[in-house]
């Protein structure tokens, strides 16, 4: 087997580890760290954030000795971007890791997450709209299916960032509600990115996998953690059932959704507004189906290394 690579994205609210040959992924998963908790407001990293953030980067550190990685990407996205005290973060990584972090902007995450997700569908007619729903921002990229980035655009519109900015009761109240999507349309009206047209829009994010295991009735085995969950990846969702959906989470308090039994708690509070943007963007594409892809930035990040290696 070849030697194995490790790409590690760390956003917003979740980072995410992809331990891969060319052949197989060995290690997928996640944990939910809430980096950019408060950066919105303040501009800097809560201290208790960043303590959780680099303590799951530590954990990684080991998996990675065990699986004998020596190649390693490491990229930031949306709250690295934005914290003034960014260094206090990437320094960690490197002593923790030994590589050099990378912030990537907008438009190499866009790139990156394209690449990553319809490398691996089957059947994919382009055009091609791609829909990111991060916690801090949110990518729209236009592309064709052999990953090719013909328009892309990062909104500062994310989950975390929204929940935050508009106070998001529990349950959301109707005016918190309306304050949030008028935020989300804002931000598709002054995107470059034509959203209508495309002939497959494809979903990532674990806000877009956790709404297709509802969608689709999974059970307890979609919440076991937040890696892949058999079923999702590559399935067709109806957009009128997953605004349905969104709009059943909105009625409900954490507390109900922390039991739904297709949904990780750790995804509950932020579930109905990271949906909402979802929906917000399904609206304004017109798209009766929505693709969901468990591969992502990732696998953009894993795949480069790859291409590194056979230069």
């Amino acid at each position: 087997m070849s030697e194995p690579v490790a790409a590690i994205d760390c956003g917003t609210n979740t980072i995410k580890l992809l331990v891969a040959t060319p052949e197989q992924a060995l290690v997928r998963t996640a944990e939910v760290v809430r980096l950019g908790q408060g950066v919105d407001r303040t501009g800097h990293f809560d201290p208790a954030a960043l303590v959780r953030t680099l303590g799951v980067v530590e954990e990684y550190a080991g998996l990675l000795a065990r699986h004998g990685v020596r190649r390693v990407r490491f990229c930031a996205t949306s709250a690295t971007r934005d914290a003034a005290d960014a260094r206090d973060f990437t320094d960690g990584v490197r002593r923790l890791l030994g590589v050099e972090p990378e912030v990537l902007t907008g438009e190499q995450e866009a790139t990156l997450s394209l690449a990553g997700a319809v490398g691996s569908l089957p059947d994919v007619t382009g055009p091609v709209l791609l829909v990111d729903v991060g916690g801090g921002s949110t990518e729209l990229v236009a592309g064709d299916p052999d990953g090719t980035v013909r328009r892309s655009c990062s909104m500062d519109v994310g989950s975390v960032r929204l929940h935050e900015r508009h106070a998001v009761g529990d349950p959301p109240t109707r005016a918190q509600l309306e304050a949030v999507g008028a935020d989300v349309d804002a931000a598709l009206a002054a995107c470059p990115v034509p959203v209508g047209g495309a002939a497959t829009l494809v979903g990532v994010s674990g806000t877009v996998t956790s709404l297709a295991a509802g969608v689709l009735g999974l059970g307890v085995e979609a919440r076991r953690g937040l890696e892949s969950v058999p079923g999702v990846h590559g399935a067709r969702l109806d957009a009128d059932a997953v605004v349905d959906l969104v709009e059943e989470l909105l009625a409900m308090t954490v507390e109900r959704r922390r039991a739904l039994p297709w949904l990780h708690e750790a995804r509950a509070d932020l579930i109905g507004v990271g949906g909402l943007l979802l929906t917000r963007v399904l609206r304004h594409t017109g798209a009766r189906t929505l693709v969901a892809s468990d591969h992502d930035i990732l696998d953009g990040m894993a795949q480069s290394l790859f291409e590194d290696v056979d230069r």
